[in-house]
């Protein structure tokens, strides 16, 4: 092709995390449109990628030896610094692009420089930092993009409202191939392996944080268990590079006031494998999302695609896509409205509605995605002049 472009996307981590499944799905529907793409993620000895590319995958090297979240991300940011400048300085890319605020400061470095010429950032959600030095970080990474994007129209809004950037709209995508409700032998297998007996299974996705509102989760799915005492929950997941100790403990005494039995009625998997996300869901019958704040929400989509039924909390960025039909709806801050909600999901007609994916799966493509992505990276001006067609 005559526009081949070489682009490197940064992300955070080599765990499946919204944005860093994001980057990996971008990075693919970009190859796949015949374009040279390196994913570059911070990794600990002996970690790789969460899951296999057709693309590049350059790990940067980190140590696990850190002071604290700040000390964590100073630490990636340095690495970052260090693994890139002799990279773009020997072989530039034609677009470097972060999809978070570790890499944005890196490449922010890189072009304070003079090693680059500028750099694309998409924000999929920024967090109420208290310590000076995130802020700070937080604040640099979106302000020095020569273009910012964002996956909602909330998160659009807050940009321009609150930081005066106007940032481009991307989509989020699912993989209707990968994320099937089609039946595999791997799904009993991993119902063993997890120790989920047969009954109603509800499943929270994003392990055990504040703004997955975990703990108010837990209390519904507590109440629930007076009409439906078979039931079970899930929560799956929860690699994250920020502390959320202080909140593990106010879940795990909210776990003991409930009366509720840890691994058996209330099941904490850890890191689930990306290969076995497929079989939980299915595994599932409602997927809980009742986040207090998302970027987007991507295992909402997944989870649909499954033939999930799924629990949403009626804010944006869910309001944005969702409908009557594919969410049951709750109140994030109301656990009784949480309780209704998981009700309303697990009633058999919900599961009816999803024998084949919705359509809002099928609005949602990584192609199309990433066909937008080239648009806007052209918009931004950091790309070389296209050459013509050679015959």
């Amino acid at each position: 092709m005559a526009d081949r472009l070489r682009i490197g996307l940064l992300t955070h981590s080599v765990n499946p995390r919204g944005g860093v499944v994001h980057t990996v799905e971008l990075a693919q529907a970009l190859h796949a449109l015949g374009h040279d793409v390196t994913v570059f993620a911070p990794a600990g000895p002996g970690q790789t990628l969460f899951r296999p590319l057709a693309c590049h995958f350059e790990p940067v090297p980190v140590s696990g030896d850190t002071d604290g979240v700040a000390g964590m991300a100073a630490q990636r940011i340095d690495a970052f610094v260090r693994h890139l400048a002799p990279r773009v300085a020997e072989n530039p890319f034609d677009l470097l692009h972060a999809q978070d605020g570790l890499g944005a400061n890196a490449l922010a470095t890189l072009e304070e420089r003079g090693l680059i010429a500028g750099f694309v950032r998409t924000v999929h959600h920024l967090d109420p930092y208290t310590d000076e030095r995130l802020a700070a970080w937080q604040l640099r990474g979106v302000l020095r993009a020569r273009a910012v994007l964002c996956v909602s129209d909330l998160w659009q809004r807050i940009l321009r409202d609150e930081y005066g950037v106007a940032a481009g709209r991307v989509n989020n995508g699912v993989d209707l191939e990968r994320w099937t409700a089609r039946p595999d032998a791997r799904d009993a297998t991993l119902a063993a392996r997890l120790g989920i007996p047969p009954g109603p299974l509800l499943l929270a996705v994003g392990g055990i944080e504040e703004r997955k509102n975990t703990v108010r989760v837990l209390q519904a799915f507590a109440a629930l268990r007076s009409a439906l005492p078979q039931a079970r929950l899930v929560i799956a997941g929860g690699a994250s590079l920020l502390n959320h100790d202080r909140y593990r403990q106010t879940f795990d005494r909210a776990l003991q006031a409930s009366g509720l039995h840890a691994g058996e009625d209330v099941i904490v998997t850890g890191r689930v494998d990306d290969a076995d996300m497929p079989s939980l869901f299915r595994l599932a019958d409602a997927l809980v999302m009742a986040s207090t704040r998302e970027g987007f929400g991507l295992v909402v989509l997944e989870a649909l695609a499954c033939g999930t039924p799924v629990v949403a909390s009626r804010i944006a960025p869910f309001t944005e896509y969702l409908d009557d039909d594919s969410a049951s709806w709750a109140d994030p801050l109301d656990i009784a409205s949480i309780a209704q909600a998981m009700e309303h999901a697990l009633d058999p007609s919900r599961a009816a509605l999803l024998r084949t994916p919705p359509a809002v799966c099928h609005r949602y493509g990584w192609a199309a995605s990433a066909a937008r992505h080239l648009e806007l990276y052209r918009a931004s001006g950091l790309l070389p002049a296209r050459q013509p067609e050679t015959v």
